[in-house]
């Protein structure tokens, strides 16, 4: 199911309309396609969580799973959101993984060369936003089964384990013992983060966020060899675990037990 960023973009933000969300276009692309965040802040919210799928233009699941999530008005209006559904609009619409000019913007985020990574990286900072938990919604075309990173505070329990017991029964798990050059233990992979800040130049998205704007870093990776269907649904089931779980303590917290 091809993405066409247009179309794409005009059914995401009706859905967040009606949703109660606001739509904010911080920066064109080159071509003119916008930069959409959909942007969700109550006055007192339980937590505050980021969201963002279709940095590589090649995997389509992640804007489809935030897509269907929006338009069932799945996110729960006291948690304040910011909603990034669309990251590269031109690699999406040309189907591949970096934008028209070669970049990998997923690689961007320390020198920000593209101007998609320089519109994020200042809409992010311009007002110090911080997250308790940012999450990314990926593909990978060498995978078995379902996978994900996890970077995360020390003082923190770990999320990932519970997400990968959920989605397990639905999609398999990728048992590799290494994956991208990083140790893995049944789809569980948890990199040193300041480690691969000073030795790679070339930093993705979500170690900028764990380094400037959260404790807790999730990447979710779905294998595009299996059908879109149930790669978008097992995006969709990771994230509504991982969210119980940020939940679960908060609301305990409100009840004198």
């Amino acid at each position: 199911m091809h993405i066409i960023p247009m179309e794409y973009h005009r059914r995401f933000m009706t859905a967040a309309h009606a949703a109660g969300f606001r739509i904010i276009d911080y920066g064109p692309a080159p071509d003119g396609t916008p930069l959409l965040v959909a942007e969700h802040t109550p006055p007192q919210p339980l937590l505050s969580l980021y969201l963002s799928a279709g940095i590589h233009g090649d995997e389509p699941a992640g804007p489809h799973a935030l897509c269907k999530l929006m338009e069932r008005q799945w996110f729960d209006p006291q948690i304040a959101w910011h909603i990034h559904p669309l990251l590269n609009p031109r690699g999406t619409a040309a189907r591949t993984r970096e934008t028209p000019d070669g970049i990998d913007l997923n690689r961007d985020y320390q020198h920000a060369t593209a101007p998609e990574t320089r519109a994020h990286k200042t809409w992010l900072t311009r007002h110090h936003r911080h997250y308790h938990a940012a999450i990314s919604l990926h593909e990978d075309w060498e995978s078995t089964g379902f996978y994900l990173y996890e970077i995360h505070d020390p003082a923190t329990p770990p999320l990932g384990w519970a997400v990968l017991q959920t989605v397990e029964p639905l999609l398999g798990l990728d048992h590799a013992a290494e994956i991208d050059g990083f140790p893995a233990r049944n789809g569980y992979l948890n990199p040193d983060a300041d480690a691969s800040l000073a030795n790679n130049p070339h930093w993705p998205e979500q170690l900028w966020l764990r380094r400037h704007h959260t404790p807790t870093s999730l990447t979710f990776e779905t294998p595009t060899s299996a059908p879109l269907p149930t790669r978008i649904l097992a995006h969709i089931i990771a994230l509504q675990n991982t969210v119980a779980q940020l939940l679960a303590p908060r609301i305990n917290d409100t009840f004198d037990i």
